[in-house]
């Protein structure tokens, strides 16, 4: 079975703890969704799974080919220890990925998308990145050199994903000593939030040990509340503007900035750098969530569309395997557009934006 097709039975059990945490928010009267953000979180995830398909799964594939050529011992995938080891070392080299998708300016450009949710739930775990397959396989390759066979990588690397989607909420509160050891709720809140406090921290993906062993730990505070999304609003919902902002508005200024050295910089140092002065301004903690005004009927439509695209996805991602590579690469063009001409018309064909305060 291949990966697509694991993610297709995953998907029910993504809709179900959706709307099993859709119905405790309101029955707690702490509904953490709106419409259009999750939508708009699960249509990144559509387009990520099917920019997947069209790589092929670079980095997996240029890890196996690596494999023969790095291995000094190679390890045997019939022993237990071998898979536990696996997990755990995935995990490290996950927690220097991310923290360079945060730190270094052309991973953060792939990894930003899965941080321009205003909202924290369920949906936001499946808003994936489609541009993080160029660069992110550089920091699984030190497993090849210790040995570890790349199926093997593989299935660790699903499970470090899949593990993640459940700490994105806000329902589960502080797990006492769970907190202390692994990625959790309360954790993976703090890593999402743009609070001063909370900036670059927790980057572990299922052990949170990691950010106490390098520094980068930080307890959630409840004086001190996550709001987040990301410090430059995305203001839009469509899942290829998403992908593209940190891009577009970085190459931008790369060709406004003079020097080579300056330019370079752009990319290799923090977000937060810039080659020129910039005006400061004070970042907003109190900021009003992104929200355009929107009827009833326009729902509907928006709804019905997102609806279709989805049914279509999960049936490409199920036939994969049995179609061509050019039949997958021109269903991903057009489900993209169809995606992002939905997510920018049911914004929704109004003139008119409204902004609503948090929940």
């Amino acid at each position: 079975m291949s990966e697509s097709q694991v993610i297709v039975f995953a998907i029910p059990v993504f809709f179900a703890m959706i709307g099993m945490e859709l119905l405790v928010g309101i029955a707690r009267n702490k509904n953490t969704y709106r419409l259009y953000d999750a939508m708009s979180s699960i249509s990144a995830g559509m387009l990520s799974q099917l920019v997947n398909l069209c790589v092929k799964t670079l980095g997996f594939a240029i890890y196996a080919m690596a494999y023969p050529y790095l291995a000094v011992s190679p390890l045997s995938a019939d022993a237990l220890w071998v898979w536990v080891a696996a997990i755990v070392l995935y995990d490290l080299a996950y927690y220097w990925n991310h923290r360079a998708g945060h730190r270094i300016t052309l991973f953060w450009a792939a990894h930003a998308v899965h941080h321009q949710s205003e909202d924290y739930n369920l949906s936001t775990a499946l808003r994936q990145t489609s541009t993080g397959w160029m660069f992110g396989w550089i920091f699984y390759l030190p497993l090849a050199l210790l040995g570890f066979p790349p199926e093997v990588v593989g299935v660790a690397g699903l499970i470090n994903l899949l593990y993640q989607y459940w700490v994105h909420t806000e329902q589960v509160g502080k797990l006492g000593w769970f907190d202390r050891v692994f990625c959790s709720p309360s954790n993976h809140r703090v890593h999402h939030a743009v609070n001063d406090a909370y900036l670059d921290k927790n980057y572990g993906g299922i052990l949170i040990l990691w950010d106490r062993l390098f520094g980068t730990f930080q307890e959630e505070d409840d004086n001190d509340p996550c709001r987040y999304g990301t410090r430059s609003h995305l203001h839009s919902w469509s899942p290829l503007v998403a992908n593209l902002q940190v891009y577009r508005d970085r190459f931008a200024e790369t060709r406004a900035t003079r020097g080579l050295g300056n330019k370079l910089a752009l990319w290799w140092k923090g977000p937060e750098w810039h080659a020129q002065s910039k005006p400061e301004s004070q970042f907003d903690i109190d900021f009003i969530k992104y929200e355009p005004e929107a009827t009833g009927p326009q729902r509907a439509v928006a709804t019905a569309s997102f609806m279709l695209c989805l049914i279509a996805v999960t049936a490409l991602l199920w036939y994969a395997e049995h179609l061509g590579t050019v039949v997958v690469l021109v269903a991903t063009l057009a489900l993209g557009l169809i995606m992002h001409v939905f997510t920018r018309w049911h914004a929704y064909s109004s003139t008119t934006s409204v902004a609503t305060q948090d929940h």
